[in-house]
């Protein structure tokens, strides 16, 4: 089949292309910049790249419908609009299948655990009202105007190339580091809260099974995350564990831990990720599309902490 991948060189496109070329795709990569992958394989150098900016939305339009693809794969779309204007273009083409990449953000508080993600969602910020928005739009596509739509929507990613959520529910280095060397940190509340981590290489996983499962997945929402979610102390009681140091895990109260933290960006994103926290099913994506992430929730973190020892970011003495 004719693939193309938009924006292809992030966390999912770095493991997602070289999948897909693996099965004897013709790949195309739609980035505004050609870089390296977050992992090197053979598979990228049959590959196309095309360069080209979103933001030029004539230009874009006007190469996407050229290109004519069976399979189309949005990685980078986080606007209302951008959906809006794919989907027209995407209508004067042959594409059989568009495969939009929501997040676990379109949910708000979850009220039933595990989380259905075809269920009705009250995202919390504007990045998960756009892919909620997004969603219901394709949904709507697809069911009156038969458009060939499918919804990932992928949890926390992880993996060995950057800095993912650590246990306080943001992305400060200095938790791992404090961690690493044996020292306390302290967590909101009781640590009760959850996170979902996933690795990126599943949740590429996951467009794949659709794309193979194409009649089964079309009109769905399928959470792309790992078969168990962690909790803030289960996950810092990890990494010490990982680290051979003693645990030593203090509890604020919100407000005491938001003074303590002292960094709005910090406590902003402990916020969205904590207020959240939920346990994302994979029910519907085990059933139809054969989903069955290769990584558990631990093995993902430790792997992910592994490569940022490897590449310096957290220092072991």
């Amino acid at each position: 089949m004719k693939i193309v991948v938009i924006g292809g060189y992030g966390h999912i496109g770095s493991y997602l292309v070289p999948k897909l070329v693996k099965l004897g795709n013709e790949v195309t990569v739609i980035s505004r910049h050609e870089r390296q992958p977050y992992i090197d394989d053979w598979a990228w150098q049959s590959a196309q790249f095309i360069a080209l900016d979103r933001n030029d939305t004539a230009t874009f339009t006007k190469s996407l419908i050229a290109l004519n693809a069976d399979v189309v794969i949005d990685l980078v779309n986080f606007k209302f609009e951008n959906t809006k204007e794919i989907v027209a273009a995407l209508k004067q083409t042959s594409v059989s299948h568009y495969l939009f990449c929501s997040s676990v953000w379109a949910h708000g508080r979850a009220q039933v655990l595990p989380v259905d993600p075809n269920g009705l969602k009250e995202p919390l910020d504007d990045y998960g009202k756009n892919k909620y928005q997004s969603e219901r739009y394709l949904k709507n596509e697809y069911r009156q105007n038969g458009f060939p739509a499918t919804v990932i929507m992928p949890g926390q990613i992880s993996g060995p190339g950057w800095d993912i959520i650590n246990p306080a529910g943001n992305q400060n280095r200095q938790v791992f580091q404090d961690i690493a060397d044996g020292k306390e940190i302290v967590l909101p509340n009781f640590g009760m809260e959850t996170l979902h981590h996933v690795h990126a290489s599943d949740v590429a996983q996951q467009f794949v099974d659709a794309i193979q499962h194409r009649n089964q997945s079309l009109g769905e929402s399928f959470h792309a995350v790992s078969a168990s979610s962690i909790t803030l102390y289960g996950y810092a009681q990890l990494l010490y564990h990982f680290f051979h140091q003693e645990a030593k895990i203090a509890f604020l109260p919100w407000p005491d831990w938001v003074a303590k933290v002292n960094n709005p960006v910090d406590s902003d994103k402990t916020y969205y990720h904590i207020a959240r926290s939920g346990q994302y099913s994979i029910a519907n994506a085990q059933r139809l599309i054969g989903y069955r992430p290769q990584y558990s929730v631990e093995e993902t973190i430790e792997l992910s902490i592994r490569g940022a020892v490897e590449r310096g970011a957290i220092q072991v003495k």
